[in-house]
């Protein structure tokens, strides 16, 4: 079924919902954050941001070891009726800035022998929620004074959106920021991700039965799925900070292409079915899927990242970013060859084993 377009409309009473537990207990208040108060000065809040606590909206900020970023985050989301941290077990000052900053921080105990729940759907079901909006934002983004105008429009005024959707649920767009400068060509923009929805709507899908697949504890390439229809779109961005430099990156799409192509042997299984003419996220399956099998893909996608998508227009770092993403297809592929070869190893040494 599919509510009405209102950035106040409820799934009807019939409608499936998620379980939500709500028994998570928040972290004790760190002894540092007092002292940190007078430090980072948290009322100090940029201009053109709705007021403190005004909006009814819950936050949910995914982090580990980010003490470089988390301050300047949620310092642009003072607005939302609940600041939420949801955190693995940081070694730095990421908790006490956190609490500092007016955020209630939650322990999350990722479980390798499974893989599963993942930070975000473990928060959604346990958190206890004051409000049923969440609204998900990364350590590493800013949420514009436009974009929280804009939420606070839909959710407090009832304006409708251009494209409303369902009404429970909204993609955000993203500017992604790389060496320097907003990458606007290449693929990177628009940038759209399901951020605010109802939290017992959605939940993120979850691709095959892989366990551990070593790219973390955190849903990254998993998007969430609404029960009650297509989700709408608001106008305004967020900003991406995502690599403060080459190493980052690296260290990062490491353990995704590990992802990849675990979820490339089990042909994304139990994720959104991919549909030429079906939704955004079923598109972006429907064409993954038809070039997983392409030869040479890393030099059709450098090809198609720099020259089709006009990545050239962004300079060295639209570059940098198209030599990057052909990497990532190679080691994707190179991955899952050594994965099939570990297969076929295991399988003739228990085989061997077994006469």
């Amino acid at each position: 079924m599919t509510a009405t377009a209102t950035g106040a409309s409820r799934a009807s009473p019939d409608a499936k919902v998620y379980p939500h537990a709500g028994d998570a207990v928040a972290d004790a208040r760190d002894p540092r954050a007092d002292a940190m108060v007078s430090k980072i000065e948290p009322d100090r809040v940029p201009e053109g941001y709705p007021a403190p606590g005004s909006v009814p909206v819950c936050v949910l900020v995914p982090v580990k070891n980010e003490q470089a970023n988390i301050v300047e985050c949620l310092r642009r989301l003072q607005w939302c009726e609940q600041i939420t941290v949801v955190d693995s077990q940081s070694s730095d000052d990421t908790i006490p800035l956190a609490q500092a900053m007016g955020g209630e921080v939650y322990q999350f105990h990722y479980d390798r022998s499974t893989g599963w729940p993942k930070k975000k759907n473990w928060a959604l079901e346990h958190v206890r929620w004051r409000n049923e909006w969440i609204l998900i934002v990364d350590a590493d983004e800013h949420v514009t004074p436009e974009l929280a105008r804009e939420i606070e429009a839909v959710l407090v005024n009832g304006k409708v959106p251009e494209t409303p959707g369902c009404g429970d649920g909204y993609w955000l767009n993203r500017r992604f920021m790389f060496l320097g400068r907003w990458l606007k060509y290449g693929g990177w923009y628009p940038s759209w991700n399901l951020r605010l929805f109802k939290h017992r709507i959605a939940r993120y899908e979850r691709i095959g039965t892989l366990g551990d697949t070593g790219s973390g504890d955190n849903e990254v390439h998993e998007h969430p799925v609404l029960l009650t229809g297509q989700a709408g779109y608001l106008k305004h961005d967020m900003k991406h900070y995502a690599y403060p430099d080459l190493s980052v990156w690296i260290e990062k799409h490491n353990r995704y292409t590990t992802w990849e192509a675990h979820a490339w042997d089990v042909q994304d299984e139990g994720g959104v079915q991919p549909r030429l003419f079906g939704g955004m996220i079923e598109r972006r399956r429907w064409l993954k899927k038809h070039a997983r099998g392409l030869p040479g893909r890393p030099f059709i996608r450098f090809f198609f990242d720099y020259f089709v998508r006009r990545g050239m227009l962004d300079g060295y770092a639209g570059f940098v970013m198209a030599i990057n993403m052909a990497w990532y297809e190679f080691m994707s592929d190179a991955k899952r060859h050594e994965m099939k070869h570990a297969k076929r190893s295991a399988q003739s040494e228990t085989s061997e084993g077994g006469r």
